[in-house]
């Protein structure tokens, strides 16, 4: 006969070979729990019937036998007539439970909670992890008002809370902290009071470099205790933030070996399809916090994220909540500094759910917080896209942010209103608004992730506008930062910076296309193909017109989307002078982004090139308003010389 086991870490259940099996009423069931929770010691009759009734039937002890009776036929389906009992057995005055010490849930989980305090502390985590998935519900979950399951409840719940407690730990002390927070996020929405878990939180957010979240953690805790409980913080509270304030070395994550972005996504995937399975909401957003973590570790730590956040997002749409769903679009505020987006299509597809749920959210200033943050979320999506709803959820993400006076939600906004300011040329000045902004509020709230955003936005505004000195002082920064707190994208974007740097500087042509050919080699698996594609025959395109060299265009090179202002150039290289003059008015308006200026001015070089006075005069209108900056040095990637030289150029070509 095959086992059978038992459930009582939630509603109680017994199944054979996963059948469940019908246990037929709540009395019947109430026998069943009551002899589990003897652990194979026999029950009497008589305190049965006292558990079972708060004033027994005058048949009381014949019922208990027909209970008895009927969960022997189901147990043991297969017994004979008249043969004795194997598993619910009768002794003495009454009936035991001769399971398995193996088929009941509640043991395995005790069990293995022990063993993992023997394991070593990198084993004792899965351990932990298996343990805790026994869990369906709370513990004998029916019988939650009944005097005889009160105290085993209290004595599993209090194991379960310490499990989960323990199993952070042990995360945490391995250098593995951001996979202890979406655990210790949902522990806490349930179980407030538990100061050694608020510890863990805030411990945990402060070693994967959110020290502004971790202050805020603590914050909350203090709050909550004084206000419900009328106490002060504990000593093991008072002691971390004090810690965190004087950035206590102690207090530093273990030195390890990075870990690989494939088990970096490997360990978020699995976050995310405990989340989907068990439907917890506070652990759907703390997956996607855990996806923005994942994000910044460039490579296919920022592609795995990306694709997982879709995932989230749909879970979150299926759920029919819209507050759920704007948190968990709004939870991914990773800093963004291109223009042009890695995935469009995806961009597209987080755009909408953002404007559906934005459509549907509950008009009540409570909400304002998450229509912020699903406004900025439209604006950093729709960067590089020319439409009026870009800005406009721009300016109204800012309102919002600046009237809650929330730093987190401010500097997020102020992303939004970066990726959208690129709408005409001559917008740098107010780029380096934006990072002067960013890089303050950063430094007041200790924002690490938009402290690097501010200063490469102030590395390339600055260049814009030729101020190479305070360029590279905010490349410093940028660079210090990114390896302080392990950042390995943000020297993919210096690098270019210092080939640019050749280029503006006058470095001879082979050094500046060496540098040039360098920093397109850090391009290569850093995950970002929106910057990649196309960048290094621009970069090269724009150095050879900026020396006066004739343009070289290598039509097989992978141009990206920037081969419909490549493709004349090999045309008229090729005598297809009609060709070329066609493809050149066929040309629309650049996309909105930090390359704006650079491909007005290619389109300016096929103008002067071809004798074409209606694109001469276009481009001219367009760039005017860059007069006096470095036309394409807005990226921090490239440039093709001032735009002063080229409005002076299509001048001579318009003549008077």
């Amino acid at each position: 006969m095959d086992a059978v086991t038992f459930g009582v870490l939630g509603p109680v259940t017994a199944e054979r070979d996963g059948d469940v099996l019908a246990l037929k009423g709540p009395r019947h069931r109430a026998v069943l729990a009551r002899l589990v929770l003897a652990r194979r010691r026999v029950v009497p009759v008589a305190r049965l019937v006292e558990d079972l009734w708060d004033t027994p039937p005058p048949r009381a002890v014949g019922a208990v036998r027909t209970f008895v009776g009927d969960l022997r036929r189901a147990l043991e389906p297969d017994r004979p007539p008249r043969a004795p009992a194997r598993l619910l057995v009768t002794e003495g005055p009454g009936y035991a439970l001769r399971a398995l010490p193996d088929a009941v849930d509640a043991w395995r989980f005790e069990t293995a909670v022990a063993q993992a305090d023997r394991l070593p502390a990198a084993q004792a985590p899965a351990l932990l992890t298996e343990a805790l998935g026994e869990w369906r519900g709370s513990a004998y979950a029916e019988f939650g008002q009944e005097e005889w399951a009160r105290g085993e409840r209290s004595r599993l719940t209090e194991l379960r809370l310490r499990a989960v407690e323990r199993r952070a730990e042990l995360l945490v002390d391995l250098g593995r902290a951001a996979e202890a927070v979406p655990d210790l996020d949902a522990h806490l929405a349930e179980h407030p009071w538990r100061e050694e878990a608020w510890r863990l939180l805030a411990l945990a957010l402060y070693r994967t470099g959110r020290q502004a979240d971790a202050l805020a953690v603590l914050r909350r805790a203090r709050a909550l205790l004084a206000g419900h409980l009328g106490v002060d913080p504990g000593p093991g509270l008072r002691r971390l933030e004090a810690g965190i304030l004087a950035q206590d070395p102690v207090l530093d994550p273990p030195a390890e070996p990075a870990e690989t972005a494939a088990r970096l996504w490997a360990r978020a995937t699995e976050a995310y399809d405990r989340t989907v399975a068990a439907g917890a909401h506070a652990r759907l957003q703390s997956t996607v916090g855990l996806l923005a973590d994942l994000a910044v570790t460039g490579g296919g730590g920022l592609e795995a994220a990306r694709e997982q956040r879709t995932a989230a997002v749909a879970a979150a749409e299926e759920t029919g909540d819209a507050e759920l769903t704007a948190r968990v679009i709004g939870a991914y505020d990773v800093p963004a500094i291109w223009t042009r987006s890695d995935d469009p299509a995806l961009a597209r597809r987080i755009v909408a759910a953002a404007e559906r749920t934005l459509a549907v959210l509950p008009d009540d200033p409570a909400a304002d917080a998450a229509r912020c943050r699903l406004l900025a979320t439209v604006a950093v999506e729709s960067r590089g896209v020319r439409s009026p709803r870009g800005p406009r959820a721009a300016d109204e993400a800012e309102r919002i942010a600046r009237r809650l006076d929330d730093p987190a939600l401010l500097a997020f906004a102020l992303n939004g209103a970066f990726m959208q300011s690129c709408t005409t040329a001559g917008l740098a000045p107010r780029r380096d608004a934006i990072g002067a902004e960013l890089v303050a509020l950063a430094a007041r709230h200790d924002l690490v992730n938009h402290a690097v955003l501010g200063h490469l936005i102030r590395l390339q505004a600055r260049s814009a506008l030729a101020d190479l000195a305070v360029a590279d002082e905010h490349a410093t920064a940028a660079d210090r930062l990114a390896e302080r707190h392990e950042r390995p994208l943000v020297p993919v974007f210096t690098d270019w910076y210092r080939a640019l740097r050749h280029a503006v500087t006058g470095s001879p042509y082979e050094r500046t296309e060496a540098a040039y050919r360098s920093a397109a080699a850090r391009l290569d698996g850093a995950g970002m193909p929106g910057l990649e594609r196309g960048l290094l025959p621009l970069a090269l395109l724009g150095l050879r017109l900026a020396r006066g060299r004739p343009a070289r265009v290598d039509p097989r090179a992978d141009w990206g989307p920037y081969r419909p202002w490549a493709a004349p150039f090999a045309l008229l290289a090729a005598g297809h002078d009609t060709e070329a003059r066609t493809a050149l008015r066929a040309l629309t308006e650049p996309p909105p982004d930090l390359l704006y200026e650079a491909l007005c001015c290619a389109e300016a070089a096929l103008a002067l090139d071809l004798g074409d006075r209606p694109a001469l005069e276009r481009t001219y209108a367009r760039l005017l308003p860059a007069s006096g900056e470095l036309a394409g040095a807005g990226s921090g990637l490239l440039t093709f010389g001032p735009v002063d030289d080229w409005l002076a150029a299509i001048r001579r070509a318009l003549g008077p």
